[in-house]
């Protein structure tokens, strides 16, 4: 299984992240990571930030000659808007602190109970490492997984499906290939296929950019090439429908995570909510529909895999009351830099963790040090259950 570690602060020197267990063999260069980043700062309504940060990764270890090497991969990300002083001593008495200290903790954040459990009378070092700047970092650890899912065939796409409460059309027949070519057109507004809902989306934002208030909205995301049985039924740790709204819900400002139909068919009978078994020569075992999302009993069922998050407003624009940490009184929090909406920025990170998620337990199932030694008990693995029942 993959192991990931990340670390840094917002304003801090830079983002750090390592990936353990990817095997050796998978192609990777520092031009894999452009495209992703890119998109995760991408969409309308996003606040200057994403202007100041360039976010180019660079590659410490792991790879060599362009491939994994199976050893842990470290990456960084430098801040360029860097204000947060890690290794500076405490003022003097005498002496003003570099940054004022943040005191009134900004509701629907971390801030407060993050105080509360560690002690402080200044918020900063909660909210500079409960950031979502972080998921900058995250995304980026997902390049080599999903460098490695490309060379087994699996292909994932996130995009934008909600914004304000104002839903986009999918089309019936789209793939993973159709969304992503429908986002490259769109990728100057939002990662969405509908062209049509984007001038509704901006007018919502555009609104509660004056008002001084956020939206939040819903993202899919699209995983297609995954064999069957991936995950477990056997514990609930192990099931990657667990495993998956863990990742999910791991995510700031993600309140909650849908598998395929999963509410719709909380309120169907049986005969419509679930999916019918079918099975033939050429397509081998399948399912006419996809209510499920692609999972069933907390395994893949062979089908697309169909997850959806569901983000909260951000807290930065909305100057709602507080109290002030050290004089208990009612204070505002102090303004600072935010996004108006971020579920662009939701699509490209969810993509990130599912795919990451995805990735460990295809290791996990079919194990092998090197790309090659994967592809080769994969490849097995889909002839034996192709050949299941008689299939050709």
């Amino acid at each position: 299984m993959l192991k990931v570690l990340t670390a840094g602060e917002s304003h801090g020197k830079a983002l750090v992240g390592i990936l353990e267990g990817m095997p050796a063999g998978v192609p990777l260069v520092p031009e894999d990571f452009i495209g992703l980043m890119e998109r995760r700062q991408s969409g309308y309504g996003r606040g200057p930030r994403r202007l100041l940060e360039p976010d180019r990764v660079e590659i410490l270890s792991g790879v060599w000659r362009g491939l994994t090497i199976g050893s842990p991969i470290a990456l960084l990300i430098w801040n360029r808007d860097h204000r947060f002083a890690v290794l500076e001593p405490p003022p003097l008495e005498a002496e003003e602190p570099t940054e004022a200290p943040l005191t009134v903790p900004l509701p629907g954040h971390a801030d407060l109970a993050g105080a509360l459990k560690y002690g402080f009378d200044d918020v900063r070092p909660v909210r500079e490492r409960a950031s979502a700047r972080e998921t900058a970092i995250r995304a980026a650890l997902s390049v080599p997984a999903r460098r490695l899912l490309q060379e087994l065939g699996v292909e994932g796409v996130g995009f934008v499906v909600a914004v304000g409460g104002q839903a986009a059309r999918v089309p019936a027949r789209a793939t993973v290939a159709s969304i992503r070519a429908s986002l490259d057109r769109q990728a100057r507004w939002f990662l969405t296929p509908d062209a049509r809902i984007v001038p509704v989306w901006k007018r919502l934002i555009d609104q509660a950019r004056r008002d001084g208030d956020s939206l939040g909205g819903v993202v899919e995301v699209w995983v297609e090439g995954l064999p069957p049985g991936l995950g477990s039924h056997v514990d609930p740790a192990r099931r990657l429908d667990t495993r998956l709204a863990a990742a999910l819900m791991g995510i700031q400002a993600v309140r909650a995570v849908e598998i395929g139909e999963g509410i719709r068919q909380s309120s169907l009978p049986g005969r419509q909510a679930l999916d019918p078994i079918e099975f033939s020569a050429k397509r081998g075992w399948h399912r006419p529909s996809n209510r499920a999302g692609g999972i069933e009993g907390g395994m893949t069922t062979g089908e697309r895999l169909v997850v959806r998050a569901f983000m909260k407003p951000v807290p930065g624009p909305c100057r709602l009351p507080s109290v002030d940490l050290r004089t208990g009184r009612p204070a505002v929090p102090a303004f600072y830099r935010s996004d108006t909406c971020a579920v662009d920025a939701l699509a490209g990170v969810a993509e990130s963790v599912v795919i990451l998620e995805l990735a460990s337990a295809l290791l996990e199932k079919f194990g092998g040090d090197t790309l090659e030694e994967l592809a080769v008990a994969l490849e097995a693995y889909r002839r034996r259950v192709a050949k299941f029942a008689g299939s050709a």
